[in-house]
This record gives C-alpha cells, structure tokens and sequence, in this order.
C-alpha cells in the first residue's frame, strides 16, 4: 500500500520530491535548517544520514521524554 504524506517545507528543496529510501539516505542537512556544519558535527557522533539521526538512542530517547512531557501532568 502506498502511503503520501506532505513535508511540506521540512526538507531541502532539492529532497521535495524524493523517495523515503532515498531521504533516509540523504545527509542531515537535508532537513530544513540544518547546514552542512550540522552534517560535520553529526558525523562526529556517528550520524551521517537522516536514518542515522532518527535510530540514534540518545536522540530518540530525547523524542520520548519530550513527547511524554505532554501527557504527564
């Protein structure tokens, strides 16, 4: 099943119109605000795609306790 969502201005215009393989691929700068600088400090933690970004523990762990934050009052 082929599923479509909008990123609308969350991607690098040169992205807008690629695959998911090949954004997950892709540096991190190809994420709207983010330079190649960002790409250079990344690679220093072992991050050198959007993959890598988004299955890094400490990023993803980061994700939980901000979405947490939320729901816990």
């Amino acid at each position: 099943m082929a599923v479509s969502i909008e990123l609308g201005k969350a991607l690098d215009k040169a992205y807008e119109n690629s695959t998911l393989d090949e954004v997950l691929s892709a540096p991190p700068s190809t994420l709207a605000g983010l330079t190649e600088k960002h790409d250079e400090l990344l690679a220093g933690m072992g991050i050198k795609t959007i993959r890598d970004l988004g299955s890094n523990k400490y990023f993803a762990t980061a994700g939980v306790l901000v979405a947490l934050s939320g729901k816990v009052g």
